[in-house]
């Protein structure tokens, strides 16, 4: 799986009631939550980002409840994936049962500026600022994460699984 985009800073903690606000929590539109996503922290975001962009992050991304629409929102607003420091253990696993790829890399998260463009080849854990020249190595995905990212999400990889 290869991305390309440009790169959105964020800080450490950025708990899920700020990725989708709770006030939003009425809807599960994947269209309707990326309106609203990260709008308490970026009021630009929504405007900024273009489809295949990137968030850089710091620690603990994705912190506070455990709702699925912080990952569904985060996608549907055109990021293709995240990269931080380290990631809430509930939305690491919600962002791959909805599809959105994310990876841990410290040392790409302290290089990386905002508005960078950034590469990234998940098969081989290849992160590369592509603005600087810098390259970073992270954890490949293992072939059946890899498989729930390609379909969409684990809904849609039982689907094909199954044949329906």
């Amino acid at each position: 799986m290869q991305f390309k985009g440009t790169a959105h800073r964020y800080g450490r903690d950025v708990d899920t009631d700020v990725i989708i606000p709770a006030r939003y929590l009425n809807t599960s539109d994947p269209a309707e939550l990326a309106k609203h996503c990260l709008e308490d922290l970026d009021k630009e975001f929504v405007g900024k980002v273009q489809p295949g962009d990137i968030i850089v992050a710091d620690e603990n991304f994705g912190c506070g409840s455990s709702r699925e629409h912080a990952p569904i929102a985060i996608k549907a607003a055109g990021i293709d994936v995240v990269i931080a420091k380290s990631f809430a253990r509930i939305f690491y696993r919600n962002s791959i049962n909805t599809g959105l790829a994310i990876m841990e890399c410290p040392e790409a998260v302290d290089a990386i500026s905002q508005g960078d463009v950034v590469s990234v080849d998940a098969d081989a854990g290849v992160i590369v600022d592509e603005t600087t020249g810098q390259t970073f190595t992270a954890q490949p995905f293992p072939p059946f994460i890899k498989e729930i990212i390609e379909a969409g999400g684990l809904i849609n990889r039982t689907k094909q699984k199954l044949g329906k």
